[in-house]
């Protein structure tokens, strides 16, 4: 009866702990280093035992019996020896809410925290704005004579913090993200959500970072690909660019090198832009007349429409698809949309990557 009692006590107690703290995921919690390892320390939240591994551990932090520290609750497992808290020491989340802590107005919502991107132990970036404009941001969060953004920085083994202030143009973002380097110019790819960011051969360095640090951070911080490079750099990515742009021309309008590099030149470099930019932005360049912009844009507007055939052809199911047992003409479709043509392209499919493609039914996708 006593055994009995004691296990019921126990999963009862377990019980507890993992309803406790299930939804507590994702918060910042603080404990008492109870005993290190060499794998985890353990950490003693409020009488229940939690693991830092070591993998979570800022880099070159030493922590010993007694240390108090926080960190963000990132799991909680269940085991048959009762659930398991994992903590992490690393994750950017952990210098969000330690602002939240120490910044009042953080904590009350008047100033707002976008993003953080950190190289655990050696800096930090955050970005953050205002929702009242007498309040300046970077000057709340780091406080009288830096004391809030000091006491976020002891927190995690001196970690230098970079506060940014967060502005639409993403642009004029990553500019100020990218200090104390300054840009001489950006060039923006929406499309592969890209920037070509250009500085002066002596601020290289600075931009770039230790081992890639302030570039990486800035990426991080911003959602976009950077590419740091110097003016001579840029000049000659830019002639290939422009050149790989002429012979794409020259083969899709079917047009000789001259007349190619003039429209380049112009800003006219897809088959798109030649045949629906009004008519006489291509009257407007010198040396075009009339007959010429006429030949252009028939001839781009016959390669767009061959385009367009292609592409519908590729995505048209095959007869052997479209008249298989079981199939119909809305799902052959769906079918083809996603690169299943054929009954050949359909049997070389498991069924997990079929529902996965074309999200049909499971059932309905192992029938098929």
């Amino acid at each position: 009866a006593k055994q009995v009692i004691s296990q019921k006590v126990r999963e009862a107690e377990r019980a507890r702990v993992h309803e406790e703290f299930k939804d507590r995921v994702g918060q910042m919690v603080q404990g008492v280093v109870k005993r290190v390892g060499n794998r985890e320390a353990i950490i003693d939240l409020e009488g229940v035992e939690a693991s830092l591994p070591r993998s979570n551990w800022i880099d070159r932090e030493i922590l010993r019996n007694g240390d108090r520290v926080k960190s963000i609750l990132t799991e909680v497992r269940s085991e048959p020896r009762g659930p398991q808290l994992i903590l992490d020491r690393r994750c950017p989340e952990l210098v969000i809410k330690l602002f939240q802590l120490e910044v009042p107005e953080v904590g009350q919502g008047v100033i707002e925290i976008l993003g953080a991107a950190r190289d655990p132990g050696s800096r930090a970036k955050i970005s953050v704005r205002s929702q009242d404009n007498r309040i300046d941001p970077v000057g709340a969060c780091v406080g009288i004579r830096g004391a809030r953004v000091q006491s976020v920085s002891n927190e995690i083994n001196l970690e230098r913090i970079d506060i940014i202030t967060w502005v639409d143009s993403p642009a004029e973002f990553v500019i100020k993200a990218l200090q104390p380097a300054e840009v001489d110019s950006i060039l923006v790819d929406e499309e592969s959500r890209s920037m070509d960011v250009v500085v002066e051969e002596s601020q290289l360095s600075l931009a770039i970072g230790r081992g890639g640090q302030n570039v990486r951070l800035a990426s991080e911080l911003s959602g976009w690909e950077l590419n740091i490079m110097t003016d001579e750099a840029a000049a000659e990515k830019a002639e290939q660019e422009a050149q790989q742009a002429v012979e794409r021309l020259m083969t899709q309008l079917n047009i000789d090198a001259e007349v190619a590099g003039v429209l380049v030149e112009e800003g006219f470099v897809t088959p798109e832009e030649v045949a629906y930019v009004p008519v006489q932005e291509l009257l407007d360049v010198e040396g075009f007349d009339e007959d010429l912009v006429e030949q252009l844009r028939v001839r781009a507007r016959d390669f767009l429409d061959i385009r367009e055939i292609a592409e519908l052809e590729k995505s048209r199911p095959e007869a052997d698809l479209q008249s298989m047992e079981g199939m119909d003409a809305e799902t052959a479709t769906l079918f083809a949309g996603n690169g299943i043509r054929s009954m050949e392209d359909l049997a070389e499919c498991a069924t997990d990557e079929l529902v996965e493609m074309t999200g049909i039914d499971p059932e309905r996708a192992s029938e098929l």
